[in-house]
C-alpha cells in the first residue's frame, strides 16, 4: 500500500470512528465549497479498505445524502478523497415537471471510479443545486444522455446508457470526483439564492421565464427544464 493509500485509509478510518460513536444512524458532516477536498481529483478506489470498512462507508454515504436530503453524494463531499460515489432518487412522479425532465426513479446504487461521455448531440439546461453549495442553485447545461462506466461496489464493471435526470445526477457526482462544481458549468446569470425567487424560478418545468427575466439562453438541441432537487 503506496502512502497516498495509507493517508486515504487513515482518514476514512477516523470518519467511520467518529460516525460509531455518534450512533448508528449517524450522519458525516457535507464539506462546503471552499474546501480543498472539493477542488482535487480523487484518488482511484483500488482496495485501498477492507471490505467491512467499504460498506460501512457506503452505508453512512447513503445515510448522508438521504438526511441532506439530496439525490447523490461523492466522497469528497464528506471530506474523503476517493473515487466514491452514491445515488438514489425516488422520481417526481408523473407530473408535467417529470415528463419534461425525464425523472423516473433511480435505485439505490454505488459508482467507483466512474466515467461519463456523452451519448448523441443533446443538451437540456436545468436548474441545478448542490450539498456542498448551500443557498445557490442555476441552471446547467449538460448531455441528455451519457454513457457511464466504471465499476460497482463488488467490483462488477458498469457499461450502460442513461438518459435524462438520471444521467444529469451521473454526471454532477462524477464531476465532484474530478474536482468541479456544478458553479464551474453553470449558465452564471441564471444563479439564484434558493429563497422565493429561487423557488420561483425552480418551478417551472422548463426555465423559460427565467431565462427572460435574468438574460440567460437555453440551449436549442433539446427542451430544457428546471429542477428543484439537489444532486
Amino acid at each position: 500500500m503506496s502512502g497516498h493509500d495509507r493517508v486515504v485509509r487513515e482518514l476514512v478510518q477516523r470518519t467511520l470512528e467518529a460516525a460509531r460513536a455518534a450512533g448508528p444512524d449517524s450522519v458525516a458532516p457535507i464539506v462546503q465549497a471552499g474546501h480543498p477536498v472539493l477542488r482535487s481529483v480523487a484518488w482511484p478506489y483500488d482496495g485501498q479498505l477492507r471490505a467491512g470498512e467499504l460498506d460501512e462507508l457506503l452505508a453512512l454515504m447513503h445515510r448522508t445524502m438521504r438526511a441532506a436530503p439530496g439525490v447523490g453524494l461523492a466522497a469528497p463531499q464528506i471530506g474523503l478523497p476517493l473515487a466514491i460515489a452514491v445515488v438514489e432518487d425516488p422520481g417526481a412522479g408523473d407530473d408535467e415537471a417529470a415528463r419534461v425532465r425525464e425523472r423516473p426513479a433511480l435505485a439505490r446504487r454505488v459508482l467507483v471510479n466512474p466515467a461519463y461521455a456523452p451519448v448523441g448531440d443533446d443538451e437540456v439546461g436545468f436548474y441545478e443545486g448542490c450539498l456542498s453549495v448551500v443557498g445557490y442553485q442555476a441552471v446547467v447545461v449538460r448531455a441528455r444522455a451519457v454513457r457511464l462506466t466504471g465499476l460497482d461496489e463488488a467490483g462488477t464493471a458498469i457499461d450502460e446508457v442513461l438518459t435524462g435526470w438520471p444521467a444529469r445526477i451521473v454526471q454532477h457526482e462524477t464531476d465532484h470526483l474530478r474536482g468541479t462544481l456544478y458553479v464551474d458549468r453553470a449558465l452564471t446569470r441564471s444563479l439564484s439564492a434558493t429563497d422565493a425567487w429561487g423557488a420561483h424560478w425552480g418551478s417551472e418545468p422548463v426555465p423559460h421565464e427565467a431565462a427572460r427575466a435574468l438574460g440567460f439562453d437555453l440551449p436549442r438541441t433539446a427542451p430544457g427544464g428546471a429542477g428543484e432537487e439537489t444532486p
